[in-house]
């Protein structure tokens, strides 16, 4: 493992745990292991990742690694109201965490400047201080969803210890950028990097010419190694998370990281990449990440199900979109269909990426369910459900 600043260059992203009803502390616990055993030493959760904090606390504790480990969380700052929020969320992150400090320390989507302003009002910088002083917090920093402009005036607006941008060959020209990585490194603030594969879709959802390219390319590389070299490749780059979430994905990323050096790229990569980019932007009809802030939806509505089958009719094909949309969306107990969006917005005011939900949710809900798949769907439903009619909620549950 190849370290910069003293954090792995491949971090551990704590939001996508294998689930089974909660979080399967056995296979996280096995993965987590071999991590730390391949040199990962940064590991980033968030008060709102479910279970996700308590689950790492947990593990760490059994282990007995957490002075051997660099913890990074984040305060919810969308949701405080008043000074003592600050206390009781970062204390409560305590406990889940079952430690007495937090080594790196972030403020939780930082979108505008405004956000930054509505905690300075609250005594953040005085909270700050306290806490950096008594030792309850190493370093603080920022996650940023946003445009280059605005990331800009946050890193000029308090004297960051670190910062964490969506970053990847997608989102070069968007969200903080390549401009606001420079940036950051130019005043010497080492940069966490999040949604490296923007959340599996490029490595998951690319395009049969994107594929293609890939396996034709003179050096055997997959998806995957391709989107984490570019980011390695670049020396502003100083820790690139993974949500891992199997023994395989963990073994290759951490091989990766060990590898990828700045200037690693040959010109020959770089042209593929840029080839690739091109690939995705003819197909991709939504930008979704599937990283679930819209979520929950107050009707139900499952926004990141809809958005990835409707991307899969444009990467694969119409009746792939379709019978993927049939199987992990419309065969549920409970009706998760985007028509039953009400435009609320709430959405959209969570959205890290700024889309248009409401009016994609519509177009996508003509496209994955023409009538003959709702007739489909619904005779499947209540063939899929009759058996548990009568019954108590507990026994199908």
């Amino acid at each position: 493992m190849q370290y910069r600043n003293g954090y792995s260059a491949l971090g551990y992203g704590c939001m996508r745990f294998s689930r089974s009803g909660g979080i399967d502390m056995e296979k996280t616990e096995r993965e987590l292991l071999r991590a730390y055993e391949l040199g990962v030493n940064y590991y980033d959760t968030a008060y709102i990742y479910p279970g996700s904090e308590a689950a790492l606390g947990e593990i760490l504790e059994r282990n007995r690694l957490r002075d051997h480990v660099q913890i990074a969380t984040k305060l919810p700052q969308y949701l405080i109201k008043s000074p003592k929020g600050i206390d009781r969320y970062f204390d409560e992150q305590l406990k889940r965490l079952r430690t007495d400090h937090i080594d790196n320390y972030l403020m939780h989507m930082l979108t505008d400047l405004d956000a930054w302003h509505n905690l300075e009002r609250l005594g953040i910088r005085e909270w700050i201080d306290a806490h950096k002083k008594n030792g309850s917090i190493r370093r603080i920093g920022f996650s940023f969803h946003g445009n280059t402009t605005m990331f800009l005036k946050i890193l000029d607006a308090y004297d960051w210890d670190f910062c964490q941008i969506q970053y990847n060959y997608m989102d070069e020209v968007s969200q903080a950028g390549r401009a606001g990585l420079e940036a950051a490194q130019a005043k010497g603030i080492p940069v966490i990097i999040m949604e490296p594969l923007r959340g599996g879709k490029l490595v998951s959802q690319l395009p049969h010419k994107a594929r293609e390219r890939i396996k034709a390319f003179n050096e055997p590389h997959t998806a995957a190694e391709l989107a984490l070299r570019w980011l390695w490749d670049q020396p502003g780059v100083t820790c690139v998370l993974s949500g891992m979430n199997s023994l395989d994905m963990v073994e290759e990323n951490c091989r990766i990281a060990s590898e990828a050096v700045p200037g690693c790229l040959s010109d020959g990569e770089r042209a593929l990449i840029a080839s690739l980019r091109e690939d995705i932007n003819e197909k991709l009809l939504i930008g979704c990440t599937g990283c679930g802030y819209c979520m929950p939806c107050p009707k139900g509505v499952d926004i990141p199900g809809a958005f990835r089958c409707y991307n899969d009719m444009s990467m694969e094909s119409k009746a792939s979109g379709r019978h993927e949309y049939l199987q992990v969306v419309s065969l549920r107990k409970e009706p998760v269909f985007p028509s039953q969006c009400v435009a609320c917005g709430r959405c959209e005011q969570h959205c890290p990426q700024h889309l248009p939900i409401i009016e994609t949710l519509k177009k996508a809900d003509r496209a994955l369910r023409p009538l003959p798949y709702r007739a489909a769907s619904s005779v499947a439903r209540k063939w899929l459900f009759r058996k548990h009619r009568g019954k108590a909620p507990e026994e199908t549950a």
